[in-house]
């Protein structure tokens, strides 16, 4: 589910577990981040997709409101869909079950805990929105 034009943008990129995956086209992702792949979730990054360093990406995540001593946790789990023509910014981590819209703008050193609809820009902690954008892509991407 890699396409063969998406960029690993350094090292110590790091995909991991059973869960799937898809890529798009001219997208890249930058070093040190990571994507948690839990085996009943799917990861979807769009076309064109600009993902900074030092990003997490998680499909499971444990639940707060539970005993840490006892065994098995229980967790929140959920695919994570990244639209087409994206920016995340640095350092940014982003929850299970987040839908962030197309050609939206993830501020640096952000956590993403909601859907962020598309052309939004986000930043903070948690992420809220600032504004939309004010100039629409062009129909050639």
């Amino acid at each position: 589910g890699i396409t063969s034009n998406f960029d690993f943008a350094g090292t110590d990129i790091r995909i991991y577990g059973p869960g799937k995956i898809t890529m798009g086209n001219h997208g890249h992702i930058g070093t040190n981040s990571a994507i948690q792949l839990d085996a009943r979730c799917t990861v979807r990054i769009g076309d064109y997709c600009s993902i900074s360093h030092n990003v997490r990406i998680y499909t499971s995540s444990p639940l707060v409101d539970q005993d840490f001593t006892a065994g098995p946790l229980e967790t929140r789990l959920g695919d994570v869909t990244i639209g087409n023509g994206t920016w995340v910014g640095a350092n940014v981590f982003i929850n299970p079950g987040v839908t962030i819209g197309d050609h939206a703008i993830v501020g640096a050193n952000s956590v993403v805990t909601k859907d962020v609809p598309p052309y939004a820009i986000v930043g903070g902690v948690p992420a809220k929105l600032i504004r939309y954008k004010t100039i629409a892509p062009s129909n050639s991407k």
